[in-house]
């Protein structure tokens, strides 16, 4: 099962424990991420420290450790499970105070840090021209209204992914007032008319470190992208819908709600950002 951090400790996974009275369990007071490496080198780590640092912000949660201290344990971390592609779960609550109540603690609480490995599958950019594609399923969006937080409440994103897996389905892209917002774990694409569109960052979706590099690819490379609110007919109308995500990187949606994504096909404008995905992240990590 591999070696994890719990609080100061690298042990095997299976031996990791907490206090049933910690408040990540109790209330799931706490902020997580996923940080994905290509040889053993962390991928956009700079930009995974400025959303773990605003998500501790919001819930009024210290971080615990500087940047430096914090890439030290991940790299011991993906050193002790054996280097490679691999991504760092990173999770860390409000610790586990001597009783249960709603209200922060006041007196001073060690949170609890908790990190694992898991080994990275070969994305579907990485071979572009033989891809397949995934099926997904249209849901109302029933979240709460900070979904720009990284919280481990996962509940609802659990749900609807479930509702998604058991329609034979891979993702559940959200409906919320009319207009797409997210997928329930990743965020979402559409190309029309040539043109891809995404919407803009809000309290209702989770600012994507792939998101965000992807509208930088294709704003270096010439490939025109809006940043706007996407309706559901919009969605279900569009020549390409793609989903990302930090270890899914970016993939091609060929059926929606059981109708086929125009040809049922990847679409060309995705290949193209996926080339241009894959180029950037081995030229940054140094991956063959």
């Amino acid at each position: 099962m591999g070696i994890a951090y719990l609080n100061g400790e690298y042990l095997p996974l299976e031996q990791a424990r907490i206090s049933p009275l910690d408040r990540g369990f109790l209330f799931a007071d706490g902020i997580y991420e996923v940080i994905p490496a290509y040889g053993s080198v962390l991928f956009r780590l700079d930009e995974h420290f400025e959303r773990l640092e605003r998500s501790l912000s919001e819930i009024q949660l210290t971080n615990p450790h500087t940047r430096d201290e914090w890439r030290e344990l991940f790299d011991t971390l993906i050193s002790k499970n054996g280097g490679g592609n691999i991504s760092v779960y990173l999770q860390v609550t409000r610790g586990a105070p001597d009783k249960r109540d709603h209200a922060y603690p006041t007196a001073p609480q060690s949170p609890t840090i908790f990190a694992m490995t898991s080994p990275i599958a070969a994305p579907a950019a990485d071979a572009p021209d033989t891809a397949e594609g995934l099926s997904v399923i249209t849901m109302e969006d029933f979240r709460w209204s900070r979904c720009d937080i990284k919280s481990i409440a996962l509940l609802p994103n659990v749900m609807m992914r479930q509702h998604a897996v058991q329609q034979g389905c891979a993702e559940a892209i959200l409906i919320r007032d009319g207009f797409a917002t997210e997928g329930s774990a990743t965020n979402f694409f559409i190309v029309k008319d040539g043109v891809v569109l995404t919407p803009p960052k809000s309290c209702f979706i989770l600012p994507g470190i792939t998101r965000d590099l992807i509208v930088e690819l294709c704003r270096d490379n010439g490939v025109a992208i809006e940043e706007r609110n996407v309706s559901e007919a919009e969605l279900n109308h569009a020549d390409e819908i793609w989903l990302s995500s930090s270890t899914k990187e970016v993939v091609p949606v060929v059926k929606i709600d059981g109708k086929p994504v125009s040809n049922g096909k990847p679409g060309p404008v995705w290949k193209s950002v996926a080339r241009l995905y894959v180029d950037y992240k081995r030229n940054l990590c140094g991956e063959s």
